[in-house]
């Protein structure tokens, strides 16, 4: 009886130890979860340009039941880079791709955790905890928040400029027709006694109008703030920010050539084969590039971002090479409707980067020749190497 009731007493305590145990490791577990949830939430936003998840099929297949018909290595391998796997002569990859047009689906720079997160979060339909519900509505909102801000910023200090350009127009008129108005006085008509007041009327005119001379001849060849009517009313807030594209989908030659690439037709047409109308503009403009389709005539975009003649600028050293982000030059284009250049691209502003802008060194074979610097980062006299210290501010570099 003594040792029966030691033992009920025992497996009562581990019974209770083991639900406190549980308890506690959900209590500290559901904030990881959560956060990984969200995370499979935000990462699936580059899927969802062309995928639903039950909604029919889109520009690609309709992803529910995914995980069922497909195998989870397959399926990682696909999502981080299907066309390497078409060339691999993968029949399943082929047999996808000609079952949906042959329209190519861009590489995605997901690990193989995160790709699982994102089949995880179709598993469960796009559907995420209620605790989790009532914050993603309040994140999506600052975000979109955030960008109208961002953009709002942008038209105005654009606006701005070109008030400052309109005074500075009217200024340089008016010096020139006061300086015209007293030297004819000053040697014609004569009504004006005092010479002295001539003397100061002309001084004035030409130190204004000289100064006018020099700050628009400083800005020769830069359009800060450029901002032309384009052909078709492309939204980069839609395709970059909301639906998550890839800037070199498009602009597929910026990390192999010299320009960034204006993307044809028929890259368009990967995606708006199947979507055919618009949110904010209807069926008008996403018409006008089956217009080019039909006509074999190309869409006659006006280049935003500009340099002069005898510059030489390479997009390829810049993003292969250099590892730099699209927005360190053109700003935060995810977030505009209508691109405008933010930048001057003077080259005061090229200079000032190359001068804090820090070299990957790292796995970058481009910069294995360096040895030298290579060494003194290994035994710490270095922590970081910019542009500046392998010639960044060599005239050659830029105008040979």
């Amino acid at each position: 009886m003594i040792i029966n009731g030691a033992l009920k007493r025992n497996i009562l305590k581990n019974q209770v130890l083991t639900r406190i145990s549980i308890l506690i490791l959900l209590l500290f577990s559901s904030p990881f979860i959560n956060s990984q949830t969200l995370e499979d939430e935000k990462n699936f936003q580059q899927c969802k340009a062309c995928h639903t998840i039950g909604g029919g099929k889109l520009v690609g297949p309709d992803l529910i039941g995914i995980s069922e018909r497909r195998e989870e290595v397959w399926l990682i391998k696909f999502i981080q880079n299907s066309q390497e796997l078409i060339q691999s002569g993968d029949e399943l990859a082929i047999q996808v791709f000609n079952e949906n047009m042959k329209i190519p689906m861009p590489a995605h720079n997901l690990t193989d955790d995160q790709v699982r997160g994102i089949l995880a979060y179709i598993a469960s339909g796009g559907k995420v905890a209620g605790a989790e519900t009532a914050v993603a509505p309040e994140s999506t909102e600052a975000s979109s928040t955030e960008m109208e801000a961002a953009e709002e910023t942008v038209k105005l200090l654009a606006e701005m400029k070109r008030d400052s350009r309109r005074n500075m127009r009217s200024t340089f008129i008016i010096m020139v027709v006061l300086l015209l108005i007293s030297l004819f006085d000053l040697v014609v008509t004569k009504l004006v006694k005092a010479r002295w007041i001539h003397i100061i009327i002309i001084l004035t005119s030409l130190t204004i109008v000289g100064e006018l001379i020099f700050v628009e001849a400083t800005s020769l060849g830069r359009q800060q703030y450029y901002q032309p009517d384009q052909p078709v009313a492309f939204s980069h807030k839609v395709h970059a920010g909301q639906n998550k594209i890839d800037c070199q989908y498009c602009h597929f030659t910026a990390d192999k050539s010299m320009y960034a690439g204006i993307p044809p037709v028929e890259t368009c047409m990967n995606c708006h084969s199947q979507v055919k109308k618009g949110k904010k503009t209807g069926i008008e403009e996403i018409a006008k590039i089956y217009a080019a389709i039909e006509q074999k005539k190309p869409i006659e975009w006006v280049k935003v971002h500009n340099l002069p003649d005898h510059v030489y600028f390479n997009h390829a050293q810049h993003v292969n090479v250099g590892k730099l982000e699209c927005q360190q030059c053109h700003g935060e284009v995810e977030k505009m409707d209508e691109i405008i250049q933010v930048n001057d691209l003077s080259m005061g502003w090229c200079i000032d980067c190359h001068r804090t802008q820090s070299v990957q060194f790292a796995n970058n074979k481009f910069y294995e020749q360096y040895t030298q610097l290579h060494q003194k980062l290994k035994n710490g006299e270095r922590s970081a190497v910019t542009v500046l210290d392998i010639g960044g501010d060599e005239c050659q570099k830029c105008h040979y």
